[in-house]
């Protein structure tokens, strides 16, 4: 009966002590944004959708979910963006409020060492209102385009004029590739790898931050595509705002030919061959070209082929090196061209101006 007096109060604190963990974690998780995901190592992602909350983050390795009422080691110091806080101990509690909550939150020892880091990215769930990127004149938010069949491809996109941010996380992989496609990033922080069975991608991001390259180092340009390529492009801002950006595409949905190359053979002969960057053969991948005639030109114009009124198009086929005859009166000829088995963008115009009488001036000079 005495034991039993002795260990009584000890059972009433233990109880008292099992509730109030779990008062802890009810409190806290009651709280916590809808979903919480890491983007990569170091780098934690919590989905809001405006209402207040909060997210529990550690600083030492400890089992999940598990919120002491102690909040073990009182002695570590937390800062976030590199100014102090008050809450002490291995947990420290993100406040939300709306889409604010977001920085780089680290752990220190009393000395001032640097125990670990958390960045904390903030996004907005289920909104269909981007506040990051804007549309292009296709109304989308990016940008594809390739040059050929070789397996590379760029893609690009215009910041908000008042957000403009940097490339957080870039994801490219075939569309049956799911989630057994894995990517990560170099220690530079501007190439990133994703590969699986079927796929290997690389991308690196532009100098200018506006763009990505990539290449799918197992794409065959003579084999038929039969997967479209996914990419996503997650973008942050300076205030630890995050969105994600997606596009789908098969390579000859977005193929643009590079220039032809023109040249003037005589009076009333132009030529022009295929791109250097174009796939070969020629029979296996033909073009299709497009041919604008002025019969003026435009000295100020920096291309008259876009900026005078088009005459009468021509439009011809060929696996070779093309030439076409022009009358005596045109002074600018126009070409373009597009992949000719699908109906892909046409490459930029190229332009040469057919000088009249230059020959006769030539040879006065020479005598």
């Amino acid at each position: 009966m005495l034991s039993l007096l002795f260990i009584l109060p000890f059972v009433i604190q233990m109880k008292l002590f099992v509730v109030s963990i779990l008062c802890a974690f009810l409190l806290v998780s009651s709280q916590n944004p809808t979903t919480h995901w890491t983007l990569q190592p170091n780098v934690l992602v919590l989905e809001v959708d405006g209402k207040p909350g909060q997210q529990p983050i550690s600083c030492l390795e400890m089992p999940e979910n598990v919120v002491t009422s102690d909040n073990t080691n009182q002695d570590i110091i937390w800062k976030k963006n590199g100014v102090e806080e008050a809450q002490r101990g291995n947990w420290y509690l993100v406040r939300l409020v709306e889409s604010l909550g977001g920085g780089n939150y680290t752990c220190h020892s009393p000395d001032g060492t640097l125990l670990n880091y958390t960045e904390v990215l903030i996004q907005q769930k289920e909104t269909k209102r981007r506040r990051i990127l804007v549309k292009n004149q296709q109304q989308d938010y990016l940008k594809c385009s390739t040059q050929n069949y070789n397996g590379e491809f760029h893609c690009s996109w215009t910041w908000d004029s008042k957000r403009v941010g940097k490339a957080a996380f870039i994801k490219a992989q075939r569309m049956s590739d799911g989630q057994n496609s894995h990517c990560s990033v170099e220690p530079s922080r501007h190439q990133w790898m994703c590969s699986s069975a079927q796929s290997n991608f690389s991308c690196s991001v532009d100098d200018g931050g506006s763009g990505i390259s990539c290449l799918d180092w197992q794409h065959c340009p003579y084999a038929e595509e039969r997967r479209q390529v996914q990419v996503t492009v997650f973008v942050r801002t300076h205030q630890f705002l995050l969105e994600s950006y997606s596009k789908q595409f098969y390579l000859s949905e977005i193929v643009k030919p590079d220039k032809v190359r023109i040249s003037k053979v005589n009076k009333t002969l132009v030529e022009w061959s295929y791109p250097s960057s174009w796939n070969t053969p020629y029979s296996y991948f033909p073009l299709t070209f497009q041919i604008s005639q002025f019969s003026r030109q435009c000295r100020k114009c920096e291309n008259p082929c876009t900026e005078l009124k088009h005459s009468k198009a021509s439009i011809l086929s060929s696996s070779d090196v093309c030439q076409f005859k022009v009358k005596q009166k045109i002074k600018v000829v126009c070409v373009r061209a597009k992949d000719a088995l699908c109906d892909s963008e046409w490459s930029e115009w190229t332009h040469v101006r057919l000088k009249r009488g230059e020959g006769n001036r030539k040879r006065k000079q020479q005598q």
